[in-house]
């Protein structure tokens, strides 16, 4: 690791009193964005590169698939379950709902608008209905996701830990609807970009990123939490040092994994920003519905709400009761190995920003009720979970990190073309 770590001159002896000295050359003026931004792309491109490879097996395994069963590659992507209300909003706007049998109201204000708006904007310039642009949305949101995932990785363990963490990011077995036109894709490049924003002390573009998070998903919510909880930590921390808190220090001469430390209006210009999208398009609803708490009902609705994950921890117990206790085994594992993760990611000192978004998707995800098979899904944005795995994967030799993850992108692309062809993603 050390590396990874930032090198600085030592500081010239002060001359003694009374002595002039020359002075010192003028520093070259620093290089413009153009720069900057392809040294990262470099950096990025192994990352980028392999992701795209994942991410193409995927498609061409669901389309083998398809002319196998007899379905469409391009229907199951963009013609199904949300992908079919994103594209209605795009068109119509809101105001679609769908009464079902027990009482159930299916409202489109339970969609949250960035991803329909892009598909609008996009269908509107482009020759595209709005289901294929929101294929294109995904396409490139993806490999902004997969550039901000590696970003996040490199600053913390180093360019390899980056590529593997996007790479396991890219084979987890619901990678397939990083390829859908659903708004996975889209969330996860603004909270991994708000994230990294946090850590390199970019305080006001965190607050950009994650505003427009909270215009994408409900769980954009996890990310306004790591902005808020991070800046009230970092102003704590300011008030109890000696000295005046308004002088940065210089960040080249900082630990990779510590957040800079700006002034404390740029950091409240990030805190305020931050929620403005959720609380935005929550108000909303509120207001369109006549109710404070409409969007509470929208959900609820859906058959949504939180239980404090009652409801999830019967439908487990239920599986045991049965022949399908299999499954339930499946998922009693699975949960205990995310819940392993996290914990194995806090005893290693992840930056507290990646704790608590990841934490707060994991919370949400376990505690609220509703669809259970859309739990996988809805833990996907919650890459930091794997900077464990990352790291032990980036250790191996080339050769075999390279064979581990041929063999998690086939198994990952096989596993998603059946999960697409069956009950899918709901």
């Amino acid at each position: 690791m050390l590396d990874n770590w930032p090198v600085t001159e030592p500081a010239p002896p002060s001359a003694p009193s009374g002595i002039r000295t020359a002075p010192s050359a003028r520093p070259a003026p620093a290089a413009g964005p153009g720069p900057a931004v392809a040294g990262a792309l470099r950096r990025a491109a192994p990352a980028l590169w392999a992701y795209a490879a994942v991410r193409v097996l995927g498609v061409a395994v669901l389309a083998l698939w398809g002319t196998a069963t007899g379905k469409d590659a391009h229907h199951l992507l963009s013609g199904r379950w949300d992908a079919v209300w994103y594209s209605r909003i795009a068109e119509d706007g809101y105001g679609y709902t769908l009464a079902l049998a027990g009482g159930k109201v299916h409202s489109d204000l339970a969609f949250f608008p960035l991803l329909p708006w892009l598909e609008r904007a996009l269908s509107a310039v482009l020759p595209l209905s709005a289901a294929d642009a929101g294929l294109l949305v995904s396409a490139v949101a993806s490999l902004a996701a997969a550039a901000g995932i590696f970003a996040v990785g490199e600053r913390l363990h180093g360019r390899r830990a980056g590529v593997a963490l996007v790479v396991l990011w890219a084979v987890l077995p619901v990678g397939v609807v990083q390829s859908m036109a659903y708004s996975e894709s889209l969330f996860t490049a603004l909270a991994a970009w708000s994230l990294y924003a946090v850590l390199t002390g970019r305080w006001p573009a965190a607050g950009v990123c994650a505003a427009l998070a909270g215009l994408t998903r409900p769980v954009g919510a996890a990310v306004v939490a790591a902005v808020w909880v991070t800046a009230a930590v970092a102003l704590l921390r300011r008030d109890r040092r000696p000295g005046p808190p308004d002088v940065p220090e210089p960040r080249r001469d900082r630990h990779p994994e510590s957040p800079d430390r700006p002034g404390p209006r740029r950091m409240l210009l990030g805190v305020a920003l931050a929620p403005l999208g959720w609380l935005g398009y929550v108000v909303w609803v509120g207001v369109r519905t006549g109710d404070p708490v409409g969007y509470l009902d929208v959900q609820g609705g859906w058959g949504n709400g939180f239980d404090g994950g009652v409801a999830f921890g019967s439908f487990i117990a239920g599986r045991f009761a049965g022949a399908a206790w299999p499954a339930g085994l499946g998922l009693l594992v699975g949960v205990v190995l995310v819940v392993w993760l996290y914990v194995a990611g806090a005893r290693r000192g992840q930056p507290l920003p990646l704790l608590v978004y990841s934490g707060t998707v994991l919370l949400l995800a376990l505690t609220a009720k509703g669809y259970f098979g859309s739990k996988p899904r809805l833990m996907l944005p919650a890459f930091p979970l794997l900077l464990p795995l990352a790291t032990a994967l980036a250790r191996l030799r080339t050769a075999r990190a390279a064979a581990t993850a041929g063999a998690l992108a086939l198994a990952a692309a096989c596993y998603g073309a059946f999960w697409l062809n069956g009950s899918g993603p709901p």
